[in-house]
């Protein structure tokens, strides 16, 4: 672990982060397993690591990137994810409801693109 880093590599199953400013943290190789925040993560980078059953409550994730990180199970809710990218991650499971899909791409095809398909094929 660094100085400039404090959440590189270390065990951080569980821990709350409870109207926390962490803009701009980076997460590298951490377990977050089962973690909960209420927190603003504007450009956080998440790489490496373990989010699964994480709880995202309230949170402000723009602009942040979750690189090689394991989602299943996880829980996102009144959450501002405008720009955020994500990358090489386990999604299995996820369940999206109530949400604006504006110019959200999936493998660089508009999900509007891709509903309307969905829905002509319906038809």
């Amino acid at each position: 672990m660094t100085d400039d880093n404090p959440f590189s590599g270390p065990n951080l199953q569980n821990t709350h982060y409870h109207r926390a400013d962490m803009t701009g943290a980076h997460f590298d190789g951490v377990n977050l397993s089962g973690a909960r925040f209420f927190a603003v993560l504007t450009g956080a980078a998440f790489s490496d690591t373990n989010l699964h059953r994480a709880d995202f409550d309230d949170v402000n994730l723009s602009e942040a990137t979750l690189s090689n990180v394991t989602l299943a199970g996880t829980r996102i809710s009144n959450a501002n994810l405008s720009g955020l990218t994500i990358r090489g991650a386990n999604m299995s499971g996820v369940d999206i409801q109530e949400v604006n899909l504006t110019d959200m791409r999936i493998n660089g095809v508009l999900v509007s693109d891709l509903f309307a398909a969905y829905e002509a094929q319906q038809g």
